[in-house]
């Protein structure tokens, strides 16, 4: 078995930055590709990936909000809105 089949200790997915998150399943995916993994160690790495992935959409979705509940000030300066997830399709 090669290193990267060897399991990691695993984080939290919720406690990564999106580049933290991006970077473990580029890794991830990559090590899948290679393939040569036993069924069961495919399929935790598989299962991690999609958390990874959800993670991922869903720092991108919250990053999307922001930008898009930028508004116009009188003075021509841009001020951030809060707003949330929720509050977008209530507001939509």
């Amino acid at each position: 078995m090669t290193e990267s089949a060897e399991p990691a200790p695993a984080i939290d997915v919720a406690s990564l930055s999106f580049d933290d998150a991006l970077a473990e399943l580029q890794r991830t995916v990559g090590t899948l590709e290679q393939g040569g993994l036993p069924l069961e160690r495919s399929i935790e790495l598989y299962e991690r990936g999609v958390a990874l992935h959800e993670h991922c959409a869903g720092l991108l979705g919250h990053a999307e909000l922001r930008v898009a509940r930028l508004v116009e000030r009188s003075s021509g300066a841009l001020e951030a809105i809060a707003a949330t997830l929720e509050n977008q399709s209530e507001q939509a």
